[in-house]
């Protein structure tokens, strides 16, 4: 007889309190100088990638060394950028797995672990992705001592696939490459039971509400920080992929006013010719729309040559690149950290480079974007460009430089009202006649203007479960 929603919490109780696992709130995320001191102080014996559950604290931005401090981020220069406005870049490679998404994959884990919709005792979480999803699901798994399925593509870097071997995940290899996300549902389908809990970051709105309160916040933070009184927030530029780091967007458009631009590979202009083909921008994922994205809040769509993000990450990752950087005057903490920019990360550049020559921005307009990860996980793919062109020279650094920067207007859209339905109602075609949901709440999502903000106000729900299943554990107590 299936268990009820009651007796799997209890049981989720019993497992956490057997193995002294304490689970953080949202609010301890944003704000780390809130978590117990006892947990900081145990977290400063504890690295990064250690499979210890205290880092399930350590899901924020401010993760400096074995300590919290600042958020981590990058101003990139104008010899880096070629525009006058402000681009900030808050860089993932700080998180546990190297990748931001280890902190989106929480939201839906804690929330149906705390309201027993997830036995960690009997069933295992399954994480489709087009890459560090599955990787966060399945960190997050194991220090909950929980076995993880992680559903992929098959093309994805070969490091992707290394890793999530290493931490003992059982993996599908759909077929394709980031493009094909609808093979990657439908082995999801496939493999959802009893015993399997899909934790579907496309359609999860926990997903979107831990950036909208963890990482919105931190780009508020920095801004914060380097405000003099004369700068202002102009928009917020990220590759829609799952939808999930828009719900950080959201909250800079809810407290600046700000533009939102949803950016995608050219070669796949998913929102922006209601998509088709395939392209190399890993992780982000196309050829559907989302069911967290909120359409209508965005203002732009901004597309990027797949062969521009390759270029430069090329360039990046070889000596002759770095030498042509420090000749163009880039140096000090982005030379330092260049590392940090995995390719999707350089296409959220690009993104920010292509809106502020479209808005015209000055030196005291701000635009924010993420790096989700760094360039280690997609080595095998500098290897490939070296084995196809071995002979890279000064001329050829100079021709991507040139190349990848030169972002012009083409491709990109400034939405109107009919321009925003379209792209919503494209949601229907995966949503509704493939996935299960209705017509009725996509037409709540489009009519209704309280529909997202009530689901980003949960968060205030969710932290009092969350205290609450660790008084039950009696974590709590202990970590006082």
């Amino acid at each position: 007889m299936r268990k009820t929603a009651k007796e799997v919490i209890q049981t989720n109780v019993e497992r956490f309190a057997h193995q002294r696992i304490l689970l953080p709130t949202f609010k301890q995320l944003r704000h780390p100088e809130t978590i117990p001191a006892s947990v900081r102080t145990e977290l400063e014996n504890v690295g990064l990638s250690d499979m210890n559950p205290l880092n399930l604290f350590r899901l924020g931005w401010k993760n400096q060394g074995q300590k919290f401090g600042d958020i981590n981020y990058l101003e990139l220069p104008k010899e880096f950028t070629g525009v006058d406005a402000r681009i900030f870049i808050l860089l993932g490679h700080y998180f546990p797995t190297g990748a931001h998404k280890v902190g989106a994959t929480y939201g839906p884990l804690v929330s149906k672990l705390v309201t027993g919709e997830f036995d960690v005792s009997c069933q295992k979480p399954l994480w489709p992705s087009t890459g560090n999803y599955c990787r966060g699901g399945a960190f997050n798994s194991k220090l909950m001592n929980c076995p993880s399925i992680a559903v992929l593509p098959e093309n994805m870097s070969k490091e992707r696939f290394e890793w999530l071997n290493k931490v003992g995940a059982e993996i599908h290899a759909t077929p394709g490459c980031e493009s094909n996300v609808k093979e990657v549902f439908d082995k999801a389908n496939e493999l959802e039971g009893d015993e399997v809990v899909v934790l579907n970051q496309f359609k999860d709105f926990n997903n979107p509400l831990w950036h909208y309160h963890v990482t919105g916040p931190a780009m508020e933070e920095v801004f914060q920080q380097i405000n003099t009184g004369k700068e202002r927030v102009a928009g917020v530029a990220l590759t829609q992929g799952s939808g999930g780091a828009l719900g950080s967007a959201y909250y800079m458009k809810d407290t600046f006013g700000c533009k939102i631009a949803a950016c995608e590979a050219l070669e796949c202009p998913t929102l922006l010719q209601n998509g088709f083909g395939d392209h190399r921008i890993e992780g982000i994922g196309d050829k559907h729309i989302p069911w967290i994205i909120d359409v209508k809040k965005l203002d732009m769509v901004i597309d990027i040559r797949d062969s521009d993000c390759m270029r430069l990450f090329r360039l990046f990752n070889e000596d002759l690149g770095i030498e042509l950087l420090r000749n163009r005057g880039i140096s000090g903490p982005l030379l330092e950290q260049i590392d940090m920019f995995g390719i999707s990360a350089i296409a959220n550049t690009l993104s920010c480079i292509k809106m502020a020559k479209y808005y015209e921005l000055t030196s005291d307009d701000c635009l924010f974007t993420v790096a989700t990860d760094g360039a280690d996980l997609y080595m095998s793919r500098v290897h490939e460009a070296q084995a196809e062109d071995p002979n890279y020279t000064p001329i050829k650094a100079a021709v991507d430089f040139e190349i990848g920067f030169d972002q012009r207007l083409d491709s990109m859209i400034e939405m109107n009202y009919y321009d925003k339905k379209r792209m919503h109602n494209l949601k229907y075609y995966t949503w509704i006649e493939q996935q299960g949901q209705t017509q009725e709440e996509l037409d709540r999502q489009w009519y209704d203007p309280n529909y997202f903000t009530e689901k980003w106000d949960k968060v205030h729900h969710w932290d009092e479960k969350i205290v609450e299943f660790n008084e039950m554990t009696g974590m709590s107590k202990q970590y006082q």
